[in-house]
């Protein structure tokens, strides 16, 4: 969901309960109903509320068009995969920046969303919308109809709530506390069910940035140091179509659907979010969830690797048409993904190094020789943004000549092994990665380095502990990615604020001063053409600094899927990064299960028949210009 890719911002692209006051304790599994009863807000201080301004002009939208399936239907379990168990649940704080924090997230609406067509503001937990004329403030009416999954109604005090929440020291959540205090000046309440958001200044793009989620003050209450570990596995009252409902710890995750949801009618939740349930599997292994997949224990297979969609997929139940493919290309920003370098790690001091190291790396032999060309250059790390996106910066071409030039400038030889040294030190340094099918490319990096004069060391973690390894600045290099938002979001990742310490999304520890004043220049700008422009500079600059590597982007899905799962006719939305994805309230539910089909496809297998294959490509969305 939009919102939550703004304010939640950067996660790691790793491979990736419901009852109010839902606690893990010393079993491994919990389970809780909702309570017959939902609690109120009986014993919170009573709010006092301000006086609501003339004038207001409100709006909303219930024109665009909607974009669910009116064959749609209700029911079903969808099984997938994860590669390992969160290791929490909390979405703030230490360790929940995982990748599974988002389908989490999701599930908590915001007061606004973005229609994934139009691209135009629509309701979510708000009907209507408005600004005032300081260009810093907007006011919302809320649904009165909305609820917490514990049956509590959504009201004024859940958001006022939220600043306390964001701002408490005892999340242990910097950004959160940061963002909070610096971006979001205040909430005011003028009943339960009308608010304002006021920015700490007038921004472009003002919606996207007050259309916050609402905190349950009712579950939370008064936090104190203990909230790490209290909340460590709480599942926390959301707003969305699903709720965590089961779990066991290194095992599974259960999400089950709300049947009495207040939001399944509305004109864009309508048909969406379809199946009972949504069961997570831990799955360590690639290869052993493709082996599920076949044997039909999981309905989905990503196939965005080139192996599986060209090779693996030459297997009897594809063949047959019990499983469907689809490549669907959609138009979104790119995630930044490529080699992560420590810039606290002595070798990487010298930004000739870094430059020689960028040179060294032949992403376009790993592209060509292994992903079999699917996959294109990565130039940067903001691709994508449009106009916030400056095309003409190009990744470093692998080049041993300028390899040779930069390290001899820099004072080092070829050591007897053909490796660079400097004194005692050895161009030697290790990347870690997590995904066993990404062995290959990295395989590929090795063996070009090494004719460049640098040694890579290749450390496979589970995605667990590569993930808390690179956040404690722990790394060489990591070999990763962050998620996207609506606009480049350069603070967290390349701000001296988060260097040298753990926990925060600076993993470069990069540290440059006139970098700083870039990126403030840019958080604090009112304009919108200058923000475009420092947005631009700021890139220029991170590319000039090199320490991030881009590797390749992926602008499209690649899914097989047992035909019993179903698509709408326009299979997905330009937004869509998961045509099976059961959550984000953007594009997210889309799918169903048809229970004839599944009895037909079974019946058919056993008996030894067959479907003709399918394999569906929808290139609607794909870019003029981009490669083929």
């Amino acid at each position: 969901m939009i919102f939550r890719r703004v304010l939640f911002a950067v996660c790691a692209i790793f491979s990736f309960c419901f009852a109010g006051g839902l606690f893990g304790c010393s079993s491994d599994r919990t389970q809780k109903a909702l309570p017959s009863e939902p609690p109120s807000n009986a014993g919170l201080v009573p709010l006092v509320y301000q006086k609501l301004p003339h004038n207001i002009l409100w709006l909303t939208n219930d024109t665009d068009p909607v974009f669910a399936s009116d064959n749609a239907e209700k029911g079903g379990v969808i099984r997938e995969a994860i590669m390992n168990f969160p290791m929490t649940f909390r979405v703030v704080g230490p360790d929940s920046n995982g990748s599974f924090r988002s389908a989490i997230l999701d599930n908590q609406l915001a007061l606004i969303n973005i229609h994934p067509v139009s691209r135009r503001i629509i309701p979510e937990l708000a009907t209507h919308w408005a600004y005032a004329p300081d260009k810093k403030t907007m006011y919302f009416k809320l649904d009165p109809d909305a609820r917490w999954s514990d049956g509590v109604p959504v009201t004024a005090r859940d958001y006022l709530y939220t600043l306390t929440f964001m701002r408490s020291e005892h999340i242990v959540a910097p950004w959160y506390n940061d963002y909070y205090t610096r971006e979001i000046e205040s909430v005011t309440a003028f009943d339960d069910y009308t608010i304002a958001v006021k920015s700490t200044k007038a921004v472009p793009d003002l919606y996207l940035k007050l259309g916050i989620s609402p905190t349950p003050e009712h579950f939370f209450k008064t936090l104190g140091e203990d909230f790490l570990s209290r909340f460590n596995w709480a599942v926390v009252p959301n707003t969305g179509a699903y709720q965590i409902s089961d779990f066991k710890k290194g095992r599974f995750i259960r999400f089950s659907r709300k049947k009495q949801w207040w939001a399944k009618d509305r004109r864009y939740f309508k048909n969406r979010f379809n199946v009972d349930s949504v069961l997570f599997t831990v799955i360590r292994d690639f290869n052993m969830q493709w082996e599920y997949f076949k044997k039909g224990r999981l309905d989905t297979f990503g196939m965005v690797v080139p192996k599986f969609w060209h090779q693996k997929s030459n297997t009897p139940v594809i063949n047959k048409g019990y499983v469907e493919r689809i490549f669907f290309f959609n138009d979104l920003a790119q995630p930044s993904r490529g080699m992560w370098l420590n810039l606290d790690r002595p070798v990487f001091e010298d930004i000739r190094v870094r430059q020689a190291f960028a040179h060294a790396m032949n992403m376009d032999k790993v592209i060509k020789q292994v992903l079999r060309g699917d996959y294109f250059r990565l130039p940067q790390a903001f691709y994508g943004y449009g106009e916030y996106t400056d095309y003409t910066i190009k990744a470093r071409g692998y080049d041993i000549s300028q390899v040779e030039a930069l390290m001899k400038q820099a004072g080092w030889h070829r050591g007897p092994e053909g490796i660079w040294q400097k004194g005692a030190m050895r161009f030697s340094v290790i990347v870690t990665y997590y995904l066993e099918e990404h062995m290959p490319q990295l395989a590929v990096l090795k063996e070009e380095a090494l004719k460049a004069g640098i040694d890579l060391e290749l450390e496979r973690l589970d995605p667990t502990a590569m993930f808390k390894k690179t956040l404690e600045k722990k790394h060489d290099v990591a070999w990763m990615g962050w998620s996207t938002g609506m606009r480049p979001s350069f603070w967290e990742g390349w701000h001296s604020d988060n260097a040298h310490k753990p926990q925060t999304n600076n993993i470069t520890n990069t540290d440059d001063p006139e970098l700083d004043k870039l990126i403030d220049r840019y958080r604090d700008s009112l304009d919108e053409p200058e923000r475009i422009n420092l947005s631009g500079t700021i890139q220029n600059k991170i590319h000039d600094i090199c320490a991030y590597v881009p590797s390749y982007m992926v602008p499209y899905v690649r899914v097989a899927y047992w035909r019993w799962m179903r698509l709408p006719k326009f299979h997905g939305t330009p937004v869509s990064d998961s045509l099976f994805d059961p959550f984000a309230s953007d594009a997210g539910g889309l799918f169903w299960i048809d229970e004839h089909i599944r009895h037909q496809t079974l019946a058919v297998l056993n008996a030894g028949q067959v479907f003709a294959p399918v394999t569906i490509i929808d290139d609607k969305y794909k870019r003029k210009g981009r490669p083929e």
